[in-house]
């Protein structure tokens, strides 16, 4: 056996044993000494849709940084997908974030390209061949609804096709996680609960979801795992949980 393919099956056995999201006594403190985090355990398991809430400053943009290795803990332990993220040499940080799908809530899209374009770029980058390229855009629009969008330009898409496209940026190269941070923030309700329809379909077929949001309508709604963040703790953490409120 190779060292790669043992690196595999020790990553495999890891994220069997301890999820595919796991977070040991983790703190995060910033130079002001503001601490965004404090001693952090947590444990996600393959397949699973969570909902991460609280107030502003309560630590949960902190944790999706720390997640993309955007940021190291302070102290702890972080792994991802059986990896431990505090290791990475900066070299190898953007070959790990490929493994993870992330969806903003402004899009961030490329605005001087068509749709098809904007989703094919996180193709390239990976140097996907242009034949598999043209067979996996197309598939991932229709998926996320946009199969007769794929000439249009971003502008003159409404904001709940542009989250779409984010959308299917973000899928198109089959990842393991999506990272969702506030994704129908800007959207009214009724794309909001378009693009949750889709998160729950990619959920279903085996993707592991963690979004942060501030919508009680939703979380109370779709009743998943609900990990409630507070001043840099857990506070709750809760199957088919209820959005908590704040004191």
């Amino acid at each position: 056996m190779s060292k790669k393919e043992e690196k595999i099956r020790q990553q495999q056995e890891f994220i069997e044993e301890n999820g595919v999201i796991h977070l040991e006594h983790v703190s995060k403190s910033y130079s002001t000494g503001v601490a965004a985090l404090d001693d952090i355990s947590l444990t996600i398991k393959p397949g699973e849709f969570v909902f991460v809430v609280g107030e502003n400053g309560s630590g949960k943009s902190t944790l999706i940084k720390l997640l993309l290795r955007e940021l190291k803990a302070t102290s702890g332990n972080v792994y991802v997908m059986g990896e431990d993220v505090g290791k990475l040499r900066h070299r190898q940080i953007p070959k790990y974030r490929r493994q993870i799908g992330v969806v903003f809530q402004d899009f961030r899209l490329l605005n001087d390209r068509n749709v098809y374009e904007n989703v094919a770029f996180a193709q390239r980058i990976l140097e996907v061949p242009a034949q598999e390229i043209r067979r996996n855009v197309p598939t991932i629009l229709a998926t996320v609804g946009l199969a007769g969008k794929y000439k249009a330009k971003i502008r003159e898409l409404s904001g709940g096709e542009q989250q779409r496209v984010a959308l299917a940026r973000a899928l198109v190269n089959s990842p393991g996680i999506l990272l969702a941070d506030e994704p129908t923030g800007n959207l009214d309700p009724v794309n909001a609960w378009g693009i949750m329809e889709l998160l729950e379909e990619i959920n279903a077929e085996g993707t592991t979801v963690i979004m942060v949001t501030h919508n009680r309508e939703i979380v109370n709604e779709m009743r998943k795992r609900v990990i409630a963040m507070r001043k840099g703790v857990i506070v709750s953490d809760q199957e088919e949980g209820m959005y908590v409120e704040e004191d």
